[in-house]
């Protein structure tokens, strides 16, 4: 069965998001975020909240940053960092359950997906 081009499109940008999440510390640092709102939090308070910190924090935050998920900020002396890709992750699980059960006899039941 030959994949359509968008469906192409669709995998390689999921893929991209699920590498970048694909850290226990970076998917830490982005629920912290995403739990902290449009305010977003300073680098000492999302190393506080995470256990990530120094240039390890800094090494996630750029790789969130450049999957999109992720602004950083300057508020006068402090780093800000606010998730801002909450579509896309939203889109994200749309993507592993839209064609949930495509391709079986037995039909999904709307509970087992949350």
């Amino acid at each position: 069965m030959k994949v359509e081009s968008t469906d192409d499109l669709n995998l390689t940008l999921a893929a991209t998001s699920f590498a970048a999440l694909g850290s226990e510390q970076r998917l830490g640092v982005l629920r912290a975020l995403v739990r902290a709102g449009p305010d977003g939090l300073s680098i000492g308070e999302l190393a506080s909240r995470t256990g990530v910190t120094g240039s390890t924090l800094t090494h996630h935050v750029k790789i969130l940053a450049q999957a999109g998920m992720v602004e950083q900020t300057r508020k006068g002396r402090s780093i800000i960092c606010a998730a801002v890709a909450y579509d896309q992750i939203r889109h994200l699980s749309e993507f592993l359950l839209t064609e949930c059960c495509a391709d079986s006899a037995s039909p999904c039941e709307e509970h087992d997906h949350g």
